[in-house]
């Protein structure tokens, strides 16, 4: 029985696709709930005067709607739910009124005492969505969500987490750093020990391009560090990210460097190992599955295939051909017979294909690209080495993407005639 006055809430799934939810804020805390509504299908209005760079990529990639300002309440209008996510416990109390008077169930940040709806703690698998609601303690709810997990795990043999006891501490270690892969955008390509590490984690320093999904499984009290890396915008420097990972170590924390495919493929990783080591903070590496190979996978293209393609190359196009700081050898790259991944590449396309064939590759050889491989929002298109750029702009492709040139391309299509 329930104590009189302190009533259990009712759990409910709710069903948000195209319906309107507010989100108030657009900091760590938006930054981490957002993903998960976009998943559920939400219409998502975002009211903030500034945004952390990893909303300012949802609004660019159009998957939700921003009003550059403070909160007003006709913005509930026409919402199902509204997620209050700002520290001002007055904003966040009148938001909470505009709610209440319009029958508007309201998370709240702040304050969950004077909420009408939480946050579960959740994990998930496959189709099965697992959210435990602890009772008003988020750390009760997120050590029996890991304890669930762990049994998940275990009956789908997958190897099982080593969680320790709620309360009890993870590691009697002083601050240390993991480079951890998130994987190329799903989040349950994620492997099982980097996984396992953001469960312990009191600091995630997370990418850009990292699953949303991932941080909306943090315990509530991880501090969560955006340093997002937008391509022509807003970014944080390299040597303020090594900063933060070596000074919350040094105080103590358990930091995770969360990236977006391999820590070391493109990723900087090794800048930040470096940075870390030369403070005596020690580093945990796990590698995660990269998008050069996973993203034209899921798309029906495997980089390499027998009597195809006996090598493959990743190559960065963030850099123009002619540009005199570039390290790549084009024309070595397109006297190659195999398959050539280019990542990065979207804005200097067009003087990459021309590059490569001036260097001598058939402009009929097949070319494939993959944009957001392995989320909800992936997209691909065939064209050949000639065609590509002016097919990928014609198409409105945008990054992430990965390029792909090389007979492989076509090696799973199905004979025609």
């Amino acid at each position: 029985m329930t104590a009189p006055g302190n009533p259990s809430p009712y759990p409910l799934g709710l069903r948000l696709a195209v319906r309107r939810v507010v989100v108030v804020g657009g900091g760590a805390v938006a930054t981490r709930r957002v993903p998960a509504l976009l998943d559920a299908g939400a219409d998502v209005l975002l009211v903030a005067p500034e945004l952390t760079p990893a909303l300012r990529a949802h609004v660019d990639a159009g998957r939700l709607h921003w009003e550059p300002r403070r909160f007003v309440p006709a913005d509930l209008d026409g919402a199902w739910l509204v997620q209050v996510a700002v520290d001002d416990r007055a904003a966040a109390a009148a938001v909470s009124a505009a709610a209440t008077e319009r029958r508007i169930f309201c998370v709240r940040a702040d304050d969950r005492t004077a909420a009408t709806a939480w946050t579960p703690a959740v994990t998930r698998h496959g189709p099965v969505t697992v959210a435990v609601l602890g009772g008003g303690d988020p750390h009760r709810a997120k050590a029996t969500r890991d304890a669930i997990r762990t049994l998940l795990d275990a009956r789908q043999g997958s190897p099982q987490p080593l969680s320790p006891p709620p309360g009890a501490p993870v590691d009697a270690r002083p601050g240390r750093v993991a480079l951890v892969g998130a994987g190329p955008g799903d989040p349950e390509l994620i492997t099982v020990k980097g996984w396992r590490l953001l469960t312990e984690a009191d600091v995630v320093v997370a990418d850009r391009l990292v699953p949303g999904l991932l941080l909306d499984e943090l315990r509530s009290d991880v501090e969560l560090v955006d340093a997002s890396k937008i391509p022509y915008g807003p970014s944080r420097t390299q040597e303020e990210i090594n900063r933060i990972l070596v000074d919350r170590a040094l105080a103590g924390a358990f930091v995770v460097r969360l990236k977006g495919g391999d820590p070391y493929v493109f990723g900087r990783g090794g800048e930040e190992l470096l940075a870390c080591a030369a403070a005596g903070v020690p580093v945990t590496v796990v590698p995660g599955v990269t998008s050069s190979i996973a993203a034209p996978a899921v798309a029906g293209v495997p980089v390499t295939h027998r009597g195809v393609a006996h090598e493959f190359t990743v190559v960065s196009g963030h850099l123009a051909p002619d540009h005199p700081d570039s390290l790549v050898s084009w024309p070595a790259l397109a006297a190659l017979r195999g398959t050539l991944v280019i990542l990065m590449g979207l804005k200097n396309l067009s003087a990459i294909t021309a590059t490569l064939i001036a260097y001598g590759r058939d402009p009929a050889t097949p070319a494939a690209v993959v944009q957001e491989g392995t989320t909800s929002g992936q997209r691909s298109l065939r064209s050949t080495l000639h065609a590509v750029a002016a097919d990928v702009t014609a198409a409105g492709m945008r990054p992430p993407a990965i390029v792909v040139v090389g007979d492989a391309v076509t090696a799973l299509d199905p004979p025609s005639g």
